[in-house]
């Protein structure tokens, strides 16, 4: 029988592991029986760091939807989930609880400075997602293919570089699941604040 790990902390060849992967997949869901469960894959390369040995943190970036964030809000349940496509296999899972952080919070500086390889001003940047881990394991993942990643999609950037802080809310506020969940949840208050100008690069 295959049987997983349990790991107490984020650290050493766990923490390289994650830090590695171009792709991780975030799952979350509300309180309610018939709720919409979510589960989005997240990229760019730099756009997730481990702020220490419980905690990891990534940036939220401009979507037609809200549903981690409303969820989040509502709460905090959060799985995240990165898979080996290319080396040893492995999947690692991190549950744990997580909170939106928004540009007018006293701690945006601060997060910010973990993400130096990302130019924010490309994304429309939107939140930081902050989890806390509870509960950190990892799998075999034999059954995961071999799949070559080449390299970030250049779309993103291009569609939102255009857009500033004000273009962007009306942006956000013409659809119809940024603002309210599928379920009707509070998701991303609008209008955004204004972007730090310390955390532009």
């Amino acid at each position: 029988m295959i049987m997983g790990k349990v790991h107490e902390r984020i650290d050493g060849r766990l923490r390289d592991f994650i830090e590695t992967q171009p792709i991780f997949f975030t799952a979350t869901a509300p309180l309610a029986e018939d709720g919409t469960i979510n589960l989005s894959p997240k990229g760019l390369r730099g756009s997730l760091a481990v702020l220490d040995e419980l905690t990891v943190a990534y940036l939220d970036f401009a979507g037609s939807n809200a549903e981690t964030i409303a969820h989040l809000r509502e709460n905090g349940r959060v799985t995240l989930m990165w898979c080996a496509f290319q080396g040893p296999p492995n999947i690692v899972r991190v549950h744990g609880r997580g909170e939106p952080v928004f540009r007018d919070d006293p701690r945006w500086g601060e997060l910010m400075a973990h993400f130096p390889e990302i130019d924010t001003s490309l994304h429309g940047l939107r939140a930081i997602i902050v989890v806390r881990a509870e509960l950190i394991r990892d799998t075999c993942g034999y059954a995961v293919p071999f799949m070559r990643y080449e390299e970030d999609r250049d779309l993103h950037g291009k569609r939102f570089a255009r857009e500033d802080d004000e273009s962007l809310s009306a942006y956000f506020e013409k659809k119809e699941h940024v603002a309210t969940s599928i379920d009707g949840l509070p998701g991303l208050p609008l209008p955004l604040p204004p972007t730090p100008v310390a955390a532009a690069h």
